[in-house]
């Protein structure tokens, strides 16, 4: 009887090799004949599902956003909102492994948007979701919970809070030994605790 593939599946097990791949060696060697190796695949077998590296590419990009947006909806908040919102924005601060590799693949994928106008849509879309489905409401929660400190202006706020993620996952990608995994959740409880009465 044929082996029955979950064909799902199978274009997630690539993008994780291109994770792998990218994270071990650099986007610049993120060819299809090494993710296909490190995919355990032949280059026809991965060409299949993916006709170009753009395709590949695009959907190693879709799959990180996914699983941070799955991780955010899925998990249950129950503290005070403030530790709420904390805990829920650390959901894209890379604080372990997994959400290491997520960002070092994103901030790599983030380069080549630059050339590619599939990959900079995509990047365009979850930019956008993140502000506004992850920061601006927390921000506009605040206010509506009434600890925000008065006469804030909410639309700088936003921005605000959102450069702050990204500059600490940026900056300790770049720099893990100066910007800790306890400096990136200090600073961002004393920046939430900053806005708020």
């Amino acid at each position: 009887m044929p082996k029955i593939v979950d064909h799902n599946e199978r274009k997630i097990k690539i993008a994780e090799a291109t994770w792998n791949v990218i994270v071990r060696e650099g986007l610049e060697n993120a060819s299809v004949r090494n993710i296909a190796a490190e995919a355990n695949l032949s280059v026809g077998s991965l060409r299949h599902y993916f006709p170009s590296q753009s395709d590949l590419f695009l959907f190693s990009m879709e799959l990180v956003s996914e699983r941070v947006r799955k991780r955010i909806t899925s998990k249950k908040y129950d503290g005070p909102p403030l530790q709420t919102f904390q805990e829920a924005l650390c959901e894209v601060l890379p604080i372990d492994e997994d959400r290491k590799i997520e960002m070092e693949v994103w901030l790599v994928f983030s380069a080549k948007t630059l050339v590619d106008r599939k990959l900079e849509e995509l990047s365009k879309n979850v930019f956008l979701q993140m502000r506004t489905e992850i920061i601006e409401r927390i921000i506009y929660t605040l206010e509506s919970l009434q600890l925000l400190k008065e006469n804030v202006d909410k639309h700088v706020e936003v921005i605000r809070l959102h450069a702050l993620i990204d500059g600490l996952a940026t900056h300790h990608i770049l720099h893990p030994n100066t910007v800790t995994n306890k400096e990136m959740i200090n600073t961002l409880t004393y920046h939430l605790h900053s806005i708020c009465r």
